[in-house]
């Protein structure tokens, strides 16, 4: 096994890890290694190629390559020690140093020390086996992330009669691609009352396209032998009962599934990191650190994102404070918890600390209207704002100024 020593490793090779890699070599640290299990650096944007990337970071409109192309220019200008097809399969704490176990197609096995290592692993797709749908089990089921990687990255066509299951922005996006290449998406069915994706998604994928969207609605069933050839569709009741006397037949060749993003946190469970219940991410603290000291996550892997730009900025903040951490000059205030009230969904960080400013996240539970978001302490109120609409699909951020020393708790709630 083949030995090597790091001041910092950062697993995961795109946008996250990308910026975090960046901002700890920015902020003064060297000798970092930067790790991804595919064949290049980028991540989920290299088979994103519609645009709408960029807008905050660039201040211009990029596809998802040329995004990521960005950041891979910089961090190759720098001495970022990178490997890709690299798996990390262990992360192991002896206390002031942390062991990464990676499986490198180059190298073999590989076992390499740091005193820091930032978890960037991002998410993946909810499959056919995380939601239970009754039926055969024919080719043709697929999450929207592999089609759209199928599609974009090797020219194949996965089908040519889609219903998409999920109106997730991916399984949007996809709809609209699928159209594009000339096949006919006959429905996108979702479980909600109120659509997954972003509005603009809805707009541009969906209604320029006049592909229906069913709202309350499930697939029951899924027929077909070696390849399906038609779904069972039903409206629900209230109970989420599928209300089998209004069900209705669509004939397909592929069943695209958009139905939710699950944080790749396996590597997190092994090191000991508390996860979130809600996000299903790390439970980490206004530096971005998670109970394991000197373990850091950012990105996707902490909390599933609605804008790449936002990953990016986050993943900055978590490589200023590994360096910090690396230099011990990570000064640590009173940490107080921040608690999700009426109509949030969760909260992040889930600790603040007094005397400093604060960088909150938040989703809806619910779509709501005319609401007003609060950040009290006590019957302080340190944050409001007013939203004529809010969508779970939208991530709030909340900048806080440096919170007052006697503050004990952080209550976050529309009203």
């Amino acid at each position: 096994m083949i030995r090597k020593e790091f001041n910092a490793i950062v697993i995961g090779g795109g946008p996250a890890g990308l910026a975090a890699a960046l901002s700890l070599r920015n902020n003064g640290i060297d000798n970092i290694l930067l790790t991804e299990r595919e064949d290049a650096l980028g991540g989920i944007l290299l088979q994103c190629i519609h645009n709408g990337f960029g807008l905050h970071r660039f201040k211009e409109e990029l596809t998802g390559p040329e995004y990521a192309e960005r950041y891979i220019d910089l961090v190759n200008e720098t001495n970022i020690s990178t490997m890709v097809n690299t798996c990390a399969v262990d992360i192991i704490d002896n206390g002031d140093s942390k062991t990464v176990i990676l499986m490198s197609e180059k190298e073999g096995l590989v076992q390499a020390e740091a005193k820091v290592v930032i978890l960037a692993m991002g998410c993946r797709e909810r499959n056919r086996g995380n939601i239970a749908i009754p039926g055969s089990r024919p080719a043709g089921v697929m999450t929207a992330g592999l089609a759209q990687k199928l599609v974009n990255r090797f020219g194949y066509m996965p089908g040519r009669e889609i219903v998409v299951l999920g109106s997730g922005d991916i399984g949007l996006i996809m709809a609209r691609r699928m159209t594009w290449e000339g096949a006919r998406v006959k429905a996108v069915v979702e479980l909600q009352s109120y659509p997954g994706g972003l509005n603009r998604n809805i707009v541009q994928c969906l209604n320029d396209f006049n592909i229906p969207l069913y709202l309350s609605h499930t697939v029951t069933n899924i027929k077909g032998n070696s390849r399906i050839t038609e779904v069972d569709i039903a409206p629900i009741d209230e109970y989420r009962e599928p209300l089998k006397k209004e069900q209705f037949t669509l004939k397909c060749d592929s069943l695209l599934l958009s139905v939710g993003l699950i944080p790749e946190n396996e590597l997190s469970l092994k090191i000991g990191v508390e996860l979130d219940k809600v996000t299903s991410g790390p439970l980490v603290d206004d530096n971005l650190m998670t109970n394991i000291p000197g373990v850091f996550a950012c990105g996707n892997v902490l909390h599933v994102h609605d804008l790449v730009d936002y990953v990016s900025e986050e993943s900055e903040i978590c490589g200023k404070a590994a360096s910090k951490y690396i230099m011990n000059l990570l000064e640590k205030a009173e940490e107080i918890p921040v608690k999700p009230g009426n109509l949030v969904r969760y909260v992040l960080p889930s600790k603040a600390e007094t005397g400093k400013e604060n960088l909150i996240s938040l989703r809806s539970m619910a779509p709501a209207e005319n609401v007003t978001l609060y950040v009290k302490s006590g019957d302080e109120i340190l944050y409001k704002k007013k939203h004529r609409k809010v969508f779970p699909s939208e991530m709030q951020r909340i900048p806080l100024k440096k919170l007052p020393e006697n503050c004990s708790q952080l209550d976050v709630y529309f009203e």
